[in-house]
């Protein structure tokens, strides 16, 4: 069982330091998928500061999470929360850009949480490291509102390109025929797609 104290630690410094982490009801969608589905190896896409690898490592004493992060002091605070946890042996933490890191391994699961504007890029990139009947998750497809509203409406140049790219990144989902998509409105939206058979 995951120390409450500690998850409560980890929280409260995401919140005062701008840290973005998964929704309540966007982290427990994924720790109820996991455990439904039987997911035992994750790599997750942007660590941050270790907080939903932890969640999801907590669903099961068998489950294996491969995380990459870039940032350097948000991998040393997730380097540091992991160790609180007592969880060195189960998480994998990767210092590194995601799209310079090639992994071997095969997994259940492939959480996408890192930069938006990349997010065909992480797909494409670890999609040969997906299982036969594995499933991609991202978040933030709603990008906390701004996906649905007109383009011409948001003030800001960057955050324009950025809700454009995720509107590119949802097309790309739904016009990819090895793959199955849902989007979920849970959290700050959710993605969910599967291999088709």
């Amino acid at each position: 069982m995951l120390n409450e104290n500690i998850i409560k630690q980890i929280r409260d410094y995401a919140d005062k330091n701008n840290v973005p982490i998964m929704m309540d009801e966007g982290i427990n969608y994924l720790t109820n998928y996991i455990l439904e589905n039987g997911v035992k190896r994750i790599l997750e896409v942007g660590t941050a500061i270790g907080y939903s690898a932890i969640m999801m490592c907590g669903v099961n004493s068998d489950i294996t999470v491969t995380t990459i992060e870039r940032d350097e002091k948000r991998y040393l605070e997730a380097v540091k929360n992991i160790k609180k946890m007592e969880l060195e042996d189960r998480i994998d933490l990767i210092y590194n850009d995601a799209l310079e890191v090639n992994l071997d391994g095969t997994y259940d699961l492939i959480f996408i949480d890192a930069a938006k504007a990349q997010n065909i890029k992480f797909f494409e990139k670890f999609e040969n490291n997906l299982n036969d009947n594995g499933t991609i998750i991202t978040d933030n497809m709603n990008f906390h509102g701004l996906v649905d509203k007109e383009i011409s409406e948001i003030e800001s140049r960057n955050l324009r390109q950025l809700v454009r790219k995720v509107k590119n990144y949802k097309d790309f989902l739904n016009y990819n025929e090895r793959y199955e998509t849902v989007f979920l409105d849970i959290g700050d939206g959710l993605a969910v797609s599967k291999k088709r058979k």
